[in-house]
């Protein structure tokens, strides 16, 4: 029998090698969540530098979401079956080098084969690190804070990347905005090689359902592509209604698929339980918002205010601050005694104040208070939504299911995104030619009040869709549902490999 003390020793080597893991991940999920914005702040230079056209320079950032969101749901079942420590590996590597190729680009369609395959191996890692996070934490008070850290990365991610892409523009080069990613990478794979768990299957290893990815991907790919086309093209045009409507085509014969095959890529069942389906609900609305956020305020103090790539970074300082002491304080206190029944609904009402203060801005407006507040209610807003939203999309899911659990948070996220940019930036253009139409003849002030008449458009439209996901949360998350308290022994458990338990109070 073991004694006390040797029961204690080899416990804290075991749960130190767990914070570590924890580390690794967090880098990986930096890497790929600051990628859809670090390169953002590089693209004048970078156009500068290779001499792509205007209507071209979309492609970097479109390049990317299309590969990245059309093969989550694919990259996170890989995981699940082929190994999500191998998969991860392989998924560090491919990243790393196709940012290399990015960073080394001499011609612009480098670059954009360079943009796809960080998408295609992003894809591979990102639902693959959450499941990792998933499976090693399943003591709830050490769950908690795991994905209390990983819920600030993924919701401060985009602002560390305007951060650091300011940074390294103004500093060095374009380049480095890619050649980041291969330090960070450095890191992560010595510390996914040493301490990343090596977790075997038991029992036969189910098929890959080939139609079923088929159909999915096509079917996000033309989702993202649709959207993207709406933002460049207009709501009207058949590339962007067209592709839209294969999607929602797709989708449903995906689902069909689904219901009839013996091995599903997306077993149905995690999504029946309305906690964690609100949960995916939730972080695509936070999505849609977070863009909002990046794209307009990004534009607002760099066109009207004049701040360098640098000092548009800083400004979103506070912000990550903020964002990193609600999401620990929420994950360590707050949703283990109210659970997200309250917290969610909390966060998105705070980010809907954050955006009707955004319509206060004027041309003329301070960075304080006028945008400091804003900034500060929006990161406290975002780190109670998104742990509590990616903890319960997780909980309570089977083992043997994690890798596509945790692609469908990504694949949230990276929806609500392409949702939002299209959405908001159709909107906000509208209202800018309406403007310019109305207080004609066009001048310099015109047009600049134009421009902020087009962003308090997009405010007030995010802040429409924050107030009625908090409705939703209220009404459709269950009190105290998926609070960690009600869970305890359910997650101290060991996993069978069984078919997607249903979570208590079901």
């Amino acid at each position: 029998m073991t004694s006390l003390p040797q029961a204690a020793a080899s416990a804290a080597p075991q749960s130190s090698r767990r914070w570590w893991t924890l580390a690794v991940v967090a880098l990986a999920q930096l890497m790929v969540v600051l990628d859809a914005t670090v390169v953002n702040i590089a693209l004048p230079s970078a156009q500068i530098d290779l001499g792509f056209s205007n209507a071209d320079r979309q492609w970097v950032v479109t390049a990317y979401s299309l590969a990245f969101g059309s093969l989550l749901l694919l990259g996170g079942r890989l995981g699940d079956l082929v190994g999500r420590k191998r998969m991860f590996i392989i998924g560090l590597i491919g990243f790393a080098l196709a940012s290399a190729l990015g960073g080394a680009a001499p011609t612009f369609g480098v670059l954009i084969a360079a943009r796809a395959l960080q998408g295609v191996f992003g894809a591979m890692l990102a639902p693959t690190a959450l499941a990792v996070l998933t499976t090693t934490f399943t003591v709830p008070k050490e769950r908690a804070r795991a994905f209390g850290v990983f819920g600030a990365l993924a919701g401060a991610g985009g602002a560390i990347g305007l951060l650091l892409g300011g940074f390294l523009t103004q500093s060095f080069d374009w380049r480095w905005n890619l050649y980041i990613n291969d330090v960070i990478a450095v890191f992560a794979l010595v510390g996914a090689i040493v301490l990343v768990p090596n977790i075997q299957r038991s029992g036969a290893r189910p098929k890959l359902d080939v139609p079923g990815t088929i159909l999915i991907s096509a079917g996000l790919f033309s989702l993202v592509f649709g959207f993207s086309n709406a933002e460049t093209d207009g709501w009207g045009s058949p590339a962007s209604w067209g592709f839209l409507t294969a999607a929602g085509l797709l989708v449903i014969a995906f689902v069909a698929r689904q219901l009839r095959t013996a091995h599903p890529l997306l077993p149905l069942a995690i999504l029946k339980d309305r906690n964690r389906a609100m949960a995916y609900g939730s972080v695509m609305l936070a999505a849609v918002g977070m863009f909002g956020v990046f794209l307009f305020v990004t534009y607002y103090v760099q066109t009207t205010l004049h701040y360098t790539p640098i000092q548009t970074g800083v400004s979103f300082l506070p912000m990550i601050v903020m964002l990193v002491i609600a999401a620990q304080l929420g994950t360590n206190v707050l949703v283990p005694r109210f659970g997200p029944k309250v917290m969610v609904p909390i966060g998105m009402l705070l980010a809907a104040t954050a955006m009707v203060l955004f319509t206060r801005l004027d041309v003329h407006s301070d960075y304080a208070p006028g945008l400091l507040l804003p900034l500060m209610l929006m990161g406290a807003g975002m780190g109670s939504i998104m742990p509590a939203s990616m903890q319960t999309a997780t909980l309570g899911v089977d083992r043997q299911y994690a890798g596509v659990a945790g692609a469908l948070v990504n694949t949230s996220q990276q929806v609500g995104g392409s949702i939002g940019t299209a959405l908001l930036n159709t909107l906000a253009a509208s209202a800018v030619t309406d403007y310019l139409v109305s207080h004609a003849p066009v001048t310099p002030a015109v047009g600049a009040e134009g421009l902020i008449h087009g962003y308090d458009t997009a405010y007030w439209v995010c802040a429409g869709i924050f107030a009625g996901g908090a409705v939703l949360a209220a009404l459709v998350f269950r009190r105290r549902g998926h609070g960690l308290a009600l869970h305890t022994a359910h997650q101290e458990a060991p996993a069978a490999q069984a078919p997607v338990r249903e979570p208590v109070g079901a």
